[in-house]
């Protein structure tokens, strides 16, 4: 069996919702142990329990990845009772504006949640790695490599995120880690849905089309593509692969404008 994880013990930050949902489900269906980290502890319960069901192995805990102590307590307490083989930094929150119109308090939270929180993880994770190996995958954004409009403290932090992901796999090859991040574009989630309805009621469809219109390929990807990469890049199938940046992107950084 391609892609089996069976026996691995993996880490899914903000792994009950969105794209890091099915990368919990998608991993534990590749026979994968699954734990949830979530600011949202129903959310991560709920989709252990999906997992469960489908016979699966998962464990949801309440974490805010903002908070080093909460963070070093849940992943000791995981790898007191199992080896610490999959670490994916999910969890991030996201901000529209410009330098000009971003306050300090949004630079703030988004520092905190999408760079401290991937910062707390990996150094949670990193000293029960050395002694083994492991992968770690950070989800960055297309946002970390190319410009887009009103995205300024969501590219600075996404750009960190990527940075990151380089300094890992150089310090902890020779330890056998594996660092390696994946950049999406616009993915088809709840938060999409959500922000379509806040923003623009009564003209949902339209600007859904324009926003899937952006991506070369014409569509939005769907959060099991994404997954699907993820499982490739934290299965054995990858070993020869550390210090990568994969955009899944329908083109949109190749393509667009060319």
């Amino acid at each position: 069996m391609k892609f089996d994880l069976q026996g691995k013990t993996a880490i899914v930050t903000g792994g009950g919702s969105g794209i890091g949902k099915a990368i919990s489900k998608t991993l534990a269906a590749h026979r994968a142990s699954v734990h949830i980290l979530e600011l949202n502890v129903n959310a991560a319960q709920e989709c252990a329990e999906e997992i469960v069901t489908d016979g699966g192995l998962a464990f949801g805990h309440k974490c805010n990845v903002a908070k080093q102590s909460e963070v070093k307590h849940v992943i000791d307490a995981i790898a007191k009772n199992a080896q610490l083989d999959i670490l994916i930094n999910n969890a991030g929150i996201a901000h529209i504006g410009n330098v000009e119109n971003t306050s300090e308090e949004a630079m703030d939270k988004l520092y905190a949640v999408n760079v401290k929180g991937v910062y707390n993880c990996i150094y949670a994770a990193i000293p029960y790695m050395k002694k083994q190996g492991g992968v770690i995958l950070n989800m960055t954004s297309i946002a970390s490599s190319v410009g887009i409009n009103d995205r300024f403290a969501y590219s600075m932090s996404k750009g960190a995120a990527l940075t990151m992901m380089y300094s890992v796999a150089k310090d902890y090859v020779a330890y056998g880690v594996r660092c390696n991040s994946i950049s999406p574009a616009r993915i088809h989630t709840p938060f999409v849905d959500g922000y379509l309805k806040e923003h623009f009621p009564g003209k949902e469809e339209e600007m859904f089309g324009k926003l899937a219109a952006t991506q070369p390929i014409g569509r939005m990807g769907n959060p099991e593509e994404v997954a699907n990469l993820a499982l490739y890049l934290c299965s054995d199938e990858a070993s020869f692969i550390t210090g990568t940046n994969f955009p899944i992107d329908g083109g949109f950084v190749t393509l667009n404008g060319n």
